[in-house]
């Protein structure tokens, strides 16, 4: 659990920053934990040795089996809102539990981060931008949906600002992370852009990137930003702490961009990041240009 937990730190934005309410703090967290184990599993990043898989009432060689792990997740899951055999088993999902009964969740976001990672193990390259965006919608946009939720702040436009900064934020780490896709056989750069630029599949392998990938890059990077434009409306409809925490997840997800674009659009090397004194620089721009209603 600690060492699923501890991947927070490398994520763009803060997952649950101490300035918030505890309540909130130990909701981020316990949604942080889940889907973390989620993508884990999906991506056969768990820890060695089958642990989680005993946890979820497999046998440990099952830990390699993830549409059987993802199966058996989505059952304990399921003991998350009230399933008859008992109790959830896996100590992240019991953290989850009183967060979804303090709360009020609904099962469909926390199935969505599901499907998605089902998916990861079916599609490994996606055709057009628009069956892109129907995956972040899966893997991304539940995650924005449940911090509103947490926080009571829920509206449909909200939402809606809101699935649109979650898919920025997939499409940055899909950018940020090219090469580490590759290395599990995934493209998340759309086959009809890559055409649109010439660039093959080979040229994604190489050690740097050539004029082709970066021109590429720096689309997929326009196409992200423009989503992110979002985010300041978003921001500027909320109050108190709360417009810190969003201003923090737009503000990460600008700050990765201008360090993509800093690099010459060169991600192969490796994921660019951004400096602390930049990402504070975005948060604070964020905060400062978004449209204060109410």
């Amino acid at each position: 659990m600690s060492a699923t937990l501890d991947k927070a730190a490398a994520e763009n934005f803060p997952v649950a920053p101490v300035f918030l309410p505890r309540a909130w703090r130990d909701g981020l967290t316990a949604v942080y934990g889940y889907a973390r184990l989620v993508d884990d599993i999906g991506d056969g990043d768990l820890a060695p040795g089958g642990h989680d898989a005993v946890l979820l009432g497999l046998d440990p060689a099952a830990v390699d089996d993830r549409p059987a792990m993802l199966d058996a997740l989505e059952a304990d899951l399921h003991r998350v809102f009230g399933g008859t055999d008992g109790p959830p088993r896996h100590p992240l999902l019991q953290a989850l539990r009183p967060v979804v009964r303090a709360h009020d969740l609904t099962p469909e976001p926390f199935l969505g981060l599901i499907e998605a990672n089902r998916q990861d193990q079916r599609i490994a390259r996606y055709e057009t931008y628009a069956d892109l965006v129907g995956y972040c919608e899966l893997s991304a946009n539940p995650v924005g949906r449940l911090v509103l939720s947490l926080t009571g702040t829920s509206t449909p436009e909200r939402i809606r600002r809101s699935d649109a900064v979650c898919t920025a934020l997939q499409i940055v780490e899909h950018i940020q992370d090219v090469a580490e896709d590759l290395g599990r056989d995934r493209i998340y750069l759309p086959a009809e852009d890559m055409r649109r630029f010439h660039v093959t599949e080979a040229e994604l392998e190489a050690p740097s990137a050539g004029a082709s990938v970066r021109s590429l890059i720096a689309f997929e990077t326009e196409r992200a930003r423009e989503l992110l434009n979002e985010g300041p409306p978003l921001v500027g409809s909320v109050h108190g702490r709360l417009r810190l925490l969003l201003a923090g997840f737009v503000g990460g997800g600008r700050a990765a961009l201008r360090a993509v674009t800093a690099a010459g659009f060169d991600v192969l090397p490796g994921p660019p990041k951004p400096t602390r004194s930049g990402l504070l620089r975005e948060v604070a721009t964020v905060l400062r240009t978004a449209p204060r209603k109410g």
